[in-house]
């Protein structure tokens, strides 16, 4: 086996050559130079650093040459390989700079221009009443309760006096499921869910029940057949239409403004009795419009009130059903529609505003009210 080549040349190797290897360090130089954009300096990357560029070449015959000339040569193209790494990374930060200052130029949005986008939904305002609501009770101490749109018909009536003979049982008021005989209907007032909770819990309760309910009403400007009301629940020792008014008369406050004046007149209803009907001052006139035929008043009629909802003290039949003890505790209830509350509050003349779901009608009243 024939020994080394101690003898062996580098500089006669053209790669190796000082000149050559200055020549393909500046022909790499100029080529970073004169590049535009990230694209072409990504090419001469490959060109003149990559596994094939001249420099790459020319390392690889280091690995030929004898141990004394290794040194030399390596240190020579290996300055020069390192030369150009480093012109194309500064050139790369140049470039990159000079991209993000085009893209703000370039891809700027004038928020001037006239938008074109689908403008957002809002929430009903019949949802946003209904918290608002819940708001004002639970800052009271009261509780929310809620139950089945799908309710047993005893609950639903004879847990609160509505015998079979009343006419709010037949099938002229009440959406029955399947057939009378079911034994379910759809809830036709949110009262049963003060009926389930007397039945869960003991005294003292006191709730407020938001919800849907359902009738056989034809839709007009003042009915529909699905509606919400809210309806509010106290059992306690004591408890008088004394304390039945001034609840009333803070969420009537809270609901259209301080100064709100309400009365109270008889009416019936079976789950209550003594039973009322709830009047407010109205809203607009004051009452002012009252025998004036010159400031009349479209809102109540030039009457000076406006029926807001029924109440009374719970009816002792009802307490004894959910088993409640009467000679112990009493209590009062009282049931307001949303749809009737919030016409009262913005004006609002015809319920088909509220069912027909125009998003226009809705975003008038933003994301609360």
């Amino acid at each position: 086996m024939s020994a080394p080549n101690k003898q062996y040349d580098p500089v006669e190797v053209t790669p190796l050559h000082p000149d050559e290897v200055a020549r393909m360090r500046d022909e790499a130089l100029t080529a970073v130079a004169g590049a535009q954009d990230l694209d072409q300096l990504k090419q001469v990357r490959l060109a003149h650093v990559g596994d094939r560029s001249p420099l790459a070449l020319a390392n690889r015959e280091i690995g030929a040459l004898p141990p004394q000339a290794r040194k030399d040569a390596g240190q020579r193209v290996g300055a020069a390989r390192r030369e150009v790494s480093e012109a194309i990374e500064e050139r790369q930060q140049i470039l990159e700079v000079e991209r993000d200052e085009r893209v703000l130029v370039e891809e700027s949005v004038d928020v001037t221009l006239p938008w074109d986008r689908s403008p957002r939904g809002a929430r009903h305002p019949l949802t946003t009443i209904q918290e608002r609501v819940g708001d004002v009770f639970t800052a009271m101490g009261w509780e929310i309760a809620e139950g089945p749109e799908v309710e047993a018909e005893w609950l639903n009536f004879d847990a609160l006096n509505i015998g079979p003979d009343h006419p709010a049982r037949t099938m002229q008021d009440t959406f029955f499921v399947e057939s009378e005989d079911s034994g379910l209907v759809m809830r036709t007032h949110t009262s049963p869910v003060q009926a389930r909770t007397m039945l869960s819990r003991k005294p003292p309760i006191y709730v407020v029940c938001p919800g849907r309910t359902f009738r056989t009403d034809e839709l007009d400007a003042t009915h529909t057949p699905v509606f919400s009301q809210v309806e509010g629940l106290a059992i306690d020792e004591g408890i008088t239409m004394g304390h039945l008014k001034g609840t009333l008369d803070h969420f009537a406050s809270a609901m259209f403004g301080d100064g709100i004046t309400t009365r109270l007149r008889p009416s019936y209803f079976p789950f209550t009795e003594p039973s009322a009907e709830m009047d407010l001052q109205c809203f607009v006139c004051r009452g002012a419009s009252v025998g004036n035929p010159d400031r009349p008043c479209r809102t109540c009629g030039s009457e000076g009130w406006i029926e807001w909802g029924g109440c009374g003290v719970v009816n002792p039949r009802v307490l004894i059903a959910c088993g409640v003890d009467p000679d112990r505790y009493t209590g009062f209830a009282f049931g307001m529609g949303l749809e009737r509350t919030l016409m009262f509050r913005h004006g609002i003349e015809d319920m088909h505003d509220m069912v027909e779901g125009d998003v226009r009608f809705a975003a008038a009243f933003g994301m609360e009210i």
